[in-house]
C-alpha cells in the first residue's frame, strides 16, 4: 500500500473553508478569555493583596465546571452542535458585560472592594457552568467538519490556534491593563467575544447522531465514563496531565512573582503570562510541519518530566529573563504533551460518543488548570510562594516516575 500523500500536507485541514471559520472563531474567543483571566487575576490580587485570593478564582470556576461536565457531555451528544456552541459563547459575552459594569467608576464609588471581589467570583462561577458545555463542543464539532484522515493535522492546528490565542491574549492583556485600565481591557474582550459569535454562526448545523430518548441521561453518562476507563491510552494520558498540571501550575503565581519577587509591574506580568504560550505555539508549528511518527507515549512522559524541571527553575529564579526562559521552555514541552493527548482523544473516540468523552476529558484537563490554580494559592499561603512552586515541580517529577512504571500501555503507545 502506498502512503497517502495527504498525510504529509501540513495545511490539509485548513484548506476546508468551514474549518477555517471554526479556527478563527475559536481564536477570537480564546484570545478574549485569556485576556479576561489575565485581567481577573491582576484585578483580584490588587483588590485583596492575598495570593490565596488568586487561587479562589480557579476554585470558583472549577466547582461548577466539574459538577456539570458529565451532564454537559450527554447534552452535547443529543443536541445540534452549532446552536449549542453559539449559545454558550453568547453567555460568555453577557458575563463580560457584567464584569465591564463592575470595573466602572460608578461601581467603585458604590461598592466596597470586598463586594466587587465577591461579584467577580460569582461571574467566574457562572462561566464555569457555561464552560462545561462550550469547551467540549469545540472539539466535538471539529471531528464533524474534518475527514478522519485529516484529524491528526486538524488537531495540531486546533491546538496551535488555542495556544496562539493564549499568547496574544495573555500578552496584550497585561499591556492593555497598563495602558487603558480594567474598563478599557474589558471593552476589547467584549469585542473579541462578539466577533467569535459572528464567525461561529457561519458554521453548518451539526445534528445529533443519537436518537432522542435513545438512552436515559445516567446510562448515557456511564457509557462515556466506561469508554475512557477501558481505553487505557486515553486514561493514562489524561491522568498524567491532571496531576502534572495540578502540582505544576506555577502560572497561577505569576502575578505575585511579577509584582513582589521580580518587581516588573504589569508589562513584565504580560511577558511572563505569555512566555509558556510562546514556547507552546513554536513547538506546535514545528509539530505541524514535522509530526511525531513513533514512540509518542515515551516522549509524552519525557516532556512532562522536563516541564517539572522548568517549574523548579522558575520557582527559584530571581532574574526576570531566566524566569521568562524557564516558562517558555515549559510551554514548549507542554505543547508536545497537548498535541499527543489531543490526537489520542480524536483518533480513539467514536463520533456518537464525542460529547461525553470530551466532557470527561474536560474534567481531567481543563479543570486541572483551575484545581492547580487553587492548589497553588493554598500551598503559597501555607508554605510561602517560592517553596510552594518548588514543591509543585517536584511533585510533577514524582507523578512521571509513578506513571512510567504503573502505565506501561501509555509508555509503549504509538499512533
Amino acid at each position: 500500500m502506498t502512503p497517502d500523500p495527504r498525510r504529509n500536507d501540513p495545511f490539509a485541514a485548513v484548506r476546508i473553508a468551514e474549518y477555517r471559520n471554526l479556527l478563527f472563531g475559536r481564536f477570537a474567543f480564546i484570545m478574549g478569555l485569556r485576556m479576561m483571566s489575565t485581567l481577573v487575576g491582576w484585578w483580584i490580587y490588587n483588590l485583596t493583596n492575598a495570593p490565596i485570593a488568586i487561587g479562589l478564582i480557579g476554585l470558583s470556576e472549577v466547582i461548577p465546571a466539574i459538577s456539570t461536565a458529565l451532564y454537559a457531555g450527554h447534552v452535547i451528544d443529543m443536541s445540534e452542535k452549532r446552536k449549542l456552541l453559539v449559545r454558550g459563547v453568547s453567555l460568555y459575552f453577557m458575563a463580560v458585560l457584567v464584569l465591564l459594569f463592575l470595573s466602572t467608576s460608578f461601581t467603585s464609588e458604590h461598592l466596597a472592594k470586598h463586594w466587587i471581589a465577591i461579584s467577580i467570583y460569582a461571574v467566574v462561577f457562572c462561566t464555569g457552568i457555561v464552560r462545561s458545555f462550550t469547551g467540549p463542543v469545540f472539539n466535538v464539532i471539529l471531528a464533524h467538519i474534518v475527514p478522519k484522515h485529516h484529524l491528526q493535522n486538524a488537531t495540531t492546528w486546533n491546538q496551535g490556534t488555542w495556544l496562539s490565542a493564549s499568547v496574544t491574549g495573555h500578552a496584550t492583556g497585561g499591556f492593555l491593563i497598563a495602558a487603558f485600565g480594567n474598563t478599557g481591557t474589558l471593552i476589547t474582550i467584549a469585542s473579541l467575544v462578539f466577533l467569535s459569535i459572528l464567525l461561529l454562526s457561519r458554521l453548518q448545523p451539526r445534528p445529533s447522531l443519537n436518537e432522542p430518548g435513545d438512552k436515559k441521561t445516567w446510562d448515557s453518562v456511564k457509557e462515556g465514563i466506561r469508554f475512557v476507563i477501558k481505553t487505557k491510552e486515553v486514561l493514562g494520558a489524561l491522568s498524567l496531565d491532571l496531576f502534572a498540571v495540578l502540582f505544576g501550575g506555577a502560572v497561577a503565581m505569576v502575578p505575585v512573582y511579577a509584582r513582589d519577587i521580580l518587581k516588573v509591574g504589569p508589562q513584565g506580568f504580560g511577558f511572563l503570562n505569555c512566555a509558556a504560550d510562546v514556547g507552546s505555539i513554536f513547538i506546535v508549528i514545528m509539530l505541524t510541519l514535522f509530526p511525531l511518527r513513533k514512540q509518542q507515549g515515551r516522549k509524552l512522559l519525557f516532556v512532562v518530566a522536563g516541564f517539572g524541571l522548568c517549574i523548579i527553575t522558575f520557582a527559584i529564579s530571581k532574574i526576570f529573563w531566566l524566569s521568562f526562559a524557564a516558562l517558555m521552555v515549559s510551554g514548549m514541552l507542554d505543547g508536545v504533551s497537548v498535541v499527543v493527548r489531543g490526537t489520542i482523544m480524536q483518533l480513539k473516540t467514536p463520533d456518537h460518543m464525542r460529547g461525553r468523552v470530551m466532557s470527561v476529558n474536560s474534567m481531567f484537563i481543563n479543570s486541572s488548570n483551575e484545581l492547580g490554580q487553587f492548589e497553588s494559592g493554598v500551598a503559597a499561603n501555607l508554605m510561602g510562594v517560592v517553596p510552594s512552586v518548588v514543591f509543585g515541580g517536584c511533585m510533577t517529577l514524582l507523578v512521571v516516575f509513578i506513571t512510567w512504571f504503573k502505565a506501561p500501555t501509555l509508555r509503549k503507545m504509538e499512533y
